[in-house]
């Protein structure tokens, strides 16, 4: 049985997120231009493997086949951002050394404020076991902001092919690390339900509100011929494309391109793209910024579907040479957010056909 939480989780740390990812985006707004950056070798990938060594060494004899499966398994695949259950070792399972050596295992795979927002959303399953109706103990299991799994997959190693797991409901945070580098961070789900908790003036909690706004902010700034080309249909799509599907499920892109855009819609769209590196380690980010200044921007494009307003169900799509962002917030009247960030090359280290 899951053990007892007390309380919401850091819901009231949401200031120290949005200060900690803005200097990590101020940096990200730069990452087509800047042509000097280090190229030293991150140190990203082998504290993932010292955090994982410690983790597997921390559990109980019982618990470490469930924690473990080969790096080939099936199961490495086997991402979802649903409530339902998953194989590896909760974290409502584990306490003392080993729940400090799983939390630190997540922070190794997130920023500062990525981190901080994974607790946010983790918080947000309590707001639900809070208002859901159903039975009591049912709605206990389901909506625990312990849900959340650590699965290795092959051995942490500081050389070698290895990954690993962090998922729960609104979370999927899945890594490949070979001879000490990330080589995959991908899929990557963030998501938020309630999208918005209104606790009155001043205290409106939006976990994802910002990857929402930029967005909205570059079609609010279009001008008729710039909507006509970014504003696809009045209709959203239901959800994001490619939920548990192991490669992005893409199409090819629409809306309004980089070279379309006014000055200040481009800094919008970098602010935007830079919103979801800020979850990221520091090498993850340079990854990405460079597979990105490589692309070049001109063919980056971002589209719109559903209504323009706040509270309106609404869906967009970034979509560059190397990268794909889908958003959509169209359930529970516009207060459900589903947002990723997916690799058009191949996700799991592995390669698109």
């Amino acid at each position: 049985m899951p053990r007892p939480f007390h309380g919401l989780l850091l819901l009231i740390g949401w200031s120290t997120a949005v200060s900690s990812a803005a200097s990590l985006i101020c940096a990200a707004n730069l990452y087509a231009e800047d042509k000097t950056a280090s190229t030293a070798e991150s140190a990203d990938g082998m504290t993932m493997a010292t955090a994982a060594e410690r983790f597997m060494m921390t559990l109980a004899p019982d618990q470490r086949p469930a924690a473990q499966y080969a790096y080939d398994d099936p199961e490495r695949q086997n991402w979802h951002f649903i409530p339902r259950d998953r194989k590896g070792v909760g974290l409502w399972d584990l306490s003392g050394d080993a729940r400090k050596a799983a939390e630190d295992l997540v922070r190794a795979g997130l920023s500062a404020a990525g981190y901080a927002r994974s607790l946010q959303i983790r918080s947000l399953e309590e707001v639900l076991y809070l208002f859901e109706g159903g039975e009591e103990a049912e709605r206990r299991l389901r909506r625990h902001p312990h849900r959340y799994f650590i699965t290795v997959f092959g051995t942490p190693s500081a050389t070698g092919l290895w990954g690993w797991r962090f998922e729960g409901h609104h979370l999927s945070l899945n890594f490949s690390v070979k001879d000490g580098r990330i080589v995959s961070s991908t899929p990557e789900f963030f998501g938020a339900n309630p999208g918005v908790i209104d606790g009155g003036p001043g205290r409106s909690l939006r976990v994802l509100g910002r990857r929402e706004d930029l967005a909205r902010d570059i079609l609010k700034s279009c001008t008729s011929e710039q909507s006509a080309v970014m504003w696809i249909s009045r209709d959203a799509p239901k959800d994001v494309r490619g939920g548990g599907v192991a490669q992005p499920e893409i199409s090819d892109a629409v809306g309004l391109r980089f070279t379309e855009m006014s000055v200040e819609q481009h800094g919008l769209l970098r602010d935007l793209i830079g919103e979801y590196l800020s979850a990221m380690p520091a090498s993850v980010v340079k990854d990405r910024m460079q597979a990105i200044g490589r692309d070049g921007l001109d063919d980056i494009r971002i589209a719109w579907w559903g209504g323009p307003d706040r509270n309106q169900p609404h869906h967009y799509v970034v979509q560059g040479k190397s990268f794909v962002i889908e958003y959509n917030n169209t359930q529970n009247e516009a207060n459900h957010v589903h947002a990723m960030w997916r690799n058009l090359g191949g996700d799991f280290n592995l390669t698109v056909p």
